[in-house]
């Protein structure tokens, strides 16, 4: 790779690490391109990156970010999100089912994470699924009148037949 093209790279991913809350780096070793394929295909549906880069690049793009303190070594893949717990669902999701993809580390709000933080963040219900129960929360009252309401209605009803 030329010298230009790695500084576009490294320009690319440290505009990509700086703008986002979670990297979770992961080993890769062994998956075929269709299993590569499937991971990429399920982060772009929740918006999330996936991209396989070279340790010097990442190394150098990390640092330039801000976030350091995670020694990067062997086969690594990134992935990276604005959603800390997408990027860990989408990485604790794929690991479930393929047994050759392996969590490292990784970088949760600019924070050095390890893979226990990373799986516990991935345990978190989802942003879509907490505005979910806080819309059920906000409901609850609302929902327990009209059945209230509709409780004694009945109740009259009978009383007049």
């Amino acid at each position: 790779m030329l010298k230009s093209k790695k500084a576009e790279v490294i320009e690319q991913l440290t505009t990509s690490f700086a703008n986002t809350t979670a990297v979770v780096i992961c080993d890769y070793k062994g998956l075929t391109v269709s299993e590569l394929e499937e991971l990429r295909k399920s982060a772009r549906a929740k918006d999330t990156s996936v991209q396989v880069v070279k340790n010097t690049l990442a190394t150098i793009a990390l640092n330039n970010a801000e976030m350091s303190g995670v020694e990067i070594k062997d086969t690594n893949i990134f992935i990276w999100s604005d959603d800390v717990i997408n990027a860990a669902k989408i990485a604790a999701d794929f690991a479930k089912d393929h047994d050759k993809f392996v969590i490292k580390a990784g970088y949760l709000d600019k924070e050095p994470a390890d893979v226990a933080k990373i799986e516990a963040f991935a345990k978190l219900p989802g942003r879509d699924e907490l505005l979910g129960m806080l819309a059920a929360t906000w409901m609850a009252p609302i929902t327990n009148m009209a059945i209230g309401i509709d409780a004694l209605r009945k109740k009259k009803e009978e009383e007049e037949a």
